[in-house]
């Protein structure tokens, strides 16, 4: 039976079928994303929207959707789904829809009168290329199957409308066309397996298409497509044909082979950890010899801070160690370059955010503990070193460290953590200062450098690095310990008191400042005002500027996005610091939480995680419709767990 399972009246209830979304990759930064029941509702969704290298790999959408046309006994069933004008949507193919699954491949099946035929969708790997399998199941005369493709090719943020710069002319290929709309714009080839599919040509546009989510966001949501024309073909039961749609020719003959290829070695959805498990891996993006970690679907593209934080979750939790090391070589060509002040060879962005580096240390302490520390030495020792001291020596432009031992930066002008909503160019939370959590994770890796060192017999350095932690230790106490919970961010003489999620870290992380009675309040508070079956709230619900909610205008957005709203990456760092005090009998209670965000698999963009979700019941999700660092830190938490029982329960059996 498959995990991820929607029936018909799941499907035919728009309601429902509309808001949940379904995401294939290609691990080249391309995707294709629309809804249960392909009716695209953003101006993102696409059925191949590709990353274009001469755009500075911004993304287009090529190919929007297909829409197919069921033809027996001269009658005409159209399966599309599109919004237009007025809130009217046509020609509700919906209503045809049996079923649709999602364990290895996305499986739609439809009936219409005595015929059932299955679509199922497979993104190559490594190749800017959707292919689509259409199975007749059941039919009791020949069928013609009609192909309409409705074409884009435009910025996913931006829309098109009917105009007269297109070119209209296509080039007729091995069992199908290429095509290209405008100049500096790539190719769209689409292609069929059998020889028998025949392209006519007849030009038109559907007019006055409608995205309701950008209508909720206060965008621009009506656009006009190109239709070229149709693509028809004669099948009979048991017979399949496949779709290519991709930025070059494919070879017609090996169509099926590909599809059937690309299925080998595939984890099917079967259980939550494995759908995570996947949806980790949509993250993985391999471009010009590099490795990434994408930050989420659909508009972000790597950047240092969510790839630090993600990667432990993505490669460690999983198993997955060469790719762990693969990402990391490539972000240490743009490290070298940004330390020795040279152009960032590489596709990472925010390299030089205050605390990318200390995420990026703190993956490599990740590291030593599903290894070593011996073999964390010998991968990584030489670069932790070098990361090491360039922050001690001062030479990070937006760190310093102060003779109280603690890190001090300015986020006045840009932000400066994960905090990093911006409203006209500027932060919209002004984080300055000595911020709790960067100062947590400054403690807590001078204390694994020290181990580090310890493990190379640097026992003079050692010394130095073990007083400077026992200092920064005291002053960190110092400035930020209230009496009751932690200051989020002092700026002397200023202390910012609001409850947020940040204090945490000094519990979680394997080091501590923090005494365990200090512990214990910090994880309280957190518990008490924070956790809500989503992730951690940004802000307290006590707070005078809680905002839980994150929508409406942009402007509205960008002021709520960290001012109340769940975050679903904190639950790795919660459940660290919920076991390190409670021990196993916190087990039950974490394992009801992690275990609570297995519903959203079937939520929204389903087998994945969004970036964040609305404070307050019902959790609304929001932003990205696929988010990285939700995704790693879950599939991390729940290894945590995992892990400790499998530990206990050896050692109870000793």
């Amino acid at each position: 039976m498959s995990y991820l399972k929607f029936d018909k009246s799941q499907l035919i209830n728009l309601e429902r079928s509309l808001t949940t979304d379904m995401l294939r990759t290609n691990k080249m930064g391309a995707y294709s994303v629309t809804s249960l029941v392909d009716c695209n509702t953003s101006k993102y969704d696409g059925l191949l929207v590709v990353p274009v290298a001469e755009q500075n790999y911004d993304n287009y959408v090529l190919l929007s959707s297909l829409d197919e046309t069921v033809i027996q006994h001269g009658a005409e069933f159209n399966m599309g789904l599109h919004r237009f004008n007025g809130n009217n949507y046509s020609p509700k193919g919906h209503k045809y829809i049996r079923e649709f699954t999602m364990e290895t491949v996305a499986r739609t099946t439809y009936r219409v009168g005595g015929v059932v035929f299955s679509k199922e969708r497979v993104f190559i790997s490594d190749e800017n290329r959707i292919l689509i399998k259409y199975t007749i199941m059941e039919a009791h005369s020949p069928v013609t199957m009609r192909f309409k493709p409705l074409l884009a090719f435009r910025s996913v943020n931006s829309l098109t409308h009917e105009n007269d710069q297109i070119h209209r002319d296509y080039e007729s290929i091995a069992n199908g066309i290429n095509i290209q709309l405008y100049d500096n714009m790539p190719h769209l080839a689409m292609q069929f397996s059998d020889e028998k599919a025949v392209f006519i040509s007849q030009p038109d546009w559907y007019r006055g298409i409608e995205y309701w989510r950008e209508q909720e966001r206060g965008y621009d949501y009506n656009e006009d497509l190109y239709v070229p024309g149709y693509f028809e073909i004669q099948m009979k039961k048991g017979m399949s044909v496949i779709f290519s749609a991709g930025i070059s020719p494919a070879d017609p003959s090996k169509l099926k082979k590909q599809y059937t290829d690309e299925l080998r070695g595939r984890t099917s959805r079967l259980d939550f950890f494995n759908t995570l498990k996947n949806a980790g891996m949509q993250f993985y993006n391999r471009r010009n010899n590099g490795h990434y970690i994408m930050a989420g679907y659909p508009w972000f593209k790597c950047r240092a801070r969510d790839e630090f934080i993600s990667l432990p979750g993505i490669a460690l939790s999983t198993d997955n160690v060469q790719l762990f090391h693969d990402v990391l070589t490539t972000a240490f060509e743009a490290i070298d370059a940004f330390i020795e002040g040279r152009p960032n060879p590489t596709q990472i962005t925010e390299l030089e955010a205050p605390d990318a580096l200390l995420w990026l240390l703190w993956a490599l302490e990740q590291y030593s503990l599903k290894t070593s520390l011996k073999q964390a030495n010998k991968d990584y020792g030489d670069r932790i070193v070098i990361l090491m001291n360039f922050i001690r020596d001062n030479k990070h432009p937006n760190l310093a460290l102060n003779e109280n031992g603690l890190l001090f930066t300015d986020g006045h002008n840009v932000p400066a953590s994960w905090m990093n909503a911006t409203l006209w160019g500027r932060p919209v939370l002004q984080r300055t200062g000595y911020l709790v959590e960067l100062n947590a994770l400054w403690y807590d890796l001078l204390r694994f450098y020290g181990e580090i060192l310890s493990e190379r017999g640097e026992k003079d350095l050692f010394e130095i690095v073990d007083y400077q932690a026992e200092y920064a230790k005291r002053s960190f106490i110092e400035t930020f310990w209230n009496g009751n919970y932690l200051d989020d961010y002092v700026s002397n003489p200023d202390h910012n008191y609001e409850v947020r999620p940040n204090m945490l870290f000094a519990v979680s992380l394997p080091h501590s400042p923090l005494d365990r009675n200090q512990q214990r309040k910090v994880l309280s508070i957190v518990t008490r005002e924070l956790l809500t079956p989503r992730g951690l709230r940004s802000l307290s619900p006590k707070s005078g500027q809680y905002k839980p909610i994150c929508a409406g205008s942009e402007g509205d957005r960008s002021v709520s996005y960290h001012d109340g709203t769940a975050w679903p990456w904190l639950i790795g760092a919660f459940t660290e610091a919920y076991l390190k005090l409670h021990k196993h009998g916190g087990v039950f209670f974490l394992e009801r939480i992690t275990g609570g965000f297995e519903s959203e698999m079937s939520n929204d963009c389903i087998g994945t995680l969004n970036e964040f979700y609305d404070g307050n019941p019902p959790f609304t999700a929001r932003g990205a419709m696929s988010f990285a660092m939700s995704v790693a830190e879950t599939l991390r938490a729940i290894t945590i767990l995992r892990d400790y029982t499998k530990q206990n329960d050896e050692g109870a059996s000793l």
